[in-house]
């Protein structure tokens, strides 16, 4: 067996000789000499045809070490991550049938599902904030327990003054909060090819991590936003959170959304929340604002709406980001008392909080007719407001 690092060290080598000519005629505002040209054509024979090593040993160690005898032969022994993760990988292709009673005890709970590995269990957590907005404005935490303390205390108060000349610090009140944000279980189903369990471990581990992510993702996103709470079994939704004490205006007129009710929400939130601000709104709600425009003397002028002209970044109102969330109410649909929009900083006053610790069921028989296999996944996902100050929302007139 051919050591491909060795030899992608030896052809980034070669490539970098042949640059260093390319650079020294640059330098001197001339062509390859007669002899240089020689070698730089010696040197991409030598380097097309050490890819096309590459590429052939490549290709032969995937395809043995997709076979499983070849698979388990390559773990260390004693290699526990390793054994888990072979282990994993081959109850996803072959059920319980598929594994010894070391290998069960390896990835099994006391529950009787199938444990994900932590580098595979890493991986779904990092695609979610891709398609989970809410993830990418809040703070995500990871916990071990049942239950997190939200732990809303009043701001820290300071001072200037150097203390050693006797200049005191002025003391805040705390007011700890007795609430939590409790762990609540949330479970997406994926159905997977049988042709694609006998895919290589890395193309596997890309469709678990994609599916469960976009499976995941979508409820996430509905549970921090409206999430009705834990009496529920559900995270407390940031708009719906009755009991954080967010700053709730009226509408100016019931059904109708203007541009001074926009400005009253972000003028309700503190500066130092104000700066990171983002608005979260219904699309209906975003299509009544897109179509407001500044007046001016004898016609309509610009519209106060700003659309993103770079790639992956959301559109402007009055210079702070907007994010739908389809979910929530929307300004035009008569139902008094709920939020149509919220603004303020979500990384200051939401935290989610993932339990460490995906778990999977295998559902053989279900799909067998249409050749798939049933995945269940297991998170242990909450989720709730720990600083009431960050936030303003606005409302339909009781």
């Amino acid at each position: 067996m051919k050591n491909i690092n060795e030899i992608r060290q030896k052809r980034a080598e070669l490539v970098r000789q042949a640059r260093e000519l390319d650079t020294k005629a640059e330098t001197e505002k001339r062509d390859l000499t007669a002899e240089e040209k020689t070698q730089w054509d010696k040197i991409m024979v030598d380097v097309d045809k050490m890819k096309e090593d590459i590429d052939r040993e490549e290709r032969l160690q995937s395809l043995e070490m997709a076979n499983p005898a070849n698979l388990q032969a390559a773990i260390i022994p004693g290699d526990k991550k390793a054994e888990k993760r072979a282990a994993f990988f081959n109850w996803m292709r072959h059920g319980q049938s598929g594994l010894t009673h070391e290998e069960r005890a390896l990835v099994e709970d006391t529950a009787g599902l199938y444990m994900v590995p932590e580098d595979l269990e890493a991986e779904i957590y990092r695609a979610l904030p891709k398609l989970c907005f809410m993830r990418q404005l809040a703070t995500v935490r990871v916990t071990s327990r049942e239950k997190v303390s939200r732990r809303s205390l009043t701001e820290v108060s300071g001072g200037w003054g150097k203390l050693e000349l006797g200049a005191e610090i002025t003391e805040s009140t705390p007011t700890p909060s007795k609430d939590y944000i409790y762990v609540e279980d949330w479970a997406g189903l994926t159905k997977i090819g049988k042709d694609e369990l006998q895919d290589l471990d890395a193309n596997l581990e890309a469709i678990i991590a994609d599916s469960f992510a976009r499976a995941g993702a979508e409820a996430q996103d509905t549970g921090f936003t409206i999430g009705t709470g834990h009496a529920n079994l559900q995270p407390d939704g940031v708009a719906l959170d009755a009991t954080s004490g967010i700053t709730k205006r009226d509408l100016a007129t019931a059904d109708t959304i203007i541009i001074e009710d926009i400005l009253g929400a972000i003028y309700a939130v503190a500066p130092q929340y104000r700066k990171n601000g983002s608005f979260l709104m219904h699309s209906q709600t975003e299509l009544a604002l897109r179509k407001l425009r500044a007046t001016y003397t004898g016609g309509s002028g610009d519209f106060l709406w700003q659309p993103s002209v770079q790639a992956g970044k959301p559109d402007t109102l009055c210079g702070y980001p907007v994010f739908n969330q389809d979910d929530m109410n929307y300004a035009a649909d008569s139902i008094a008392d709920k939020n149509c929009v919220v603004f303020g900083d979500f990384a200051a006053g939401y935290r989610v909080v993932d339990r460490a610790g995906i778990t999977i069921q295998r559902l053989d028989e279900l799909y067998a007719e249409s050749g798939l296999v049933g995945f269940i996944a297991h998170f242990r996902v909450g989720g709730g407001v720990v600083r009431a100050a960050a936030f303003s929302s606005l409302q339909n007139p009781t």
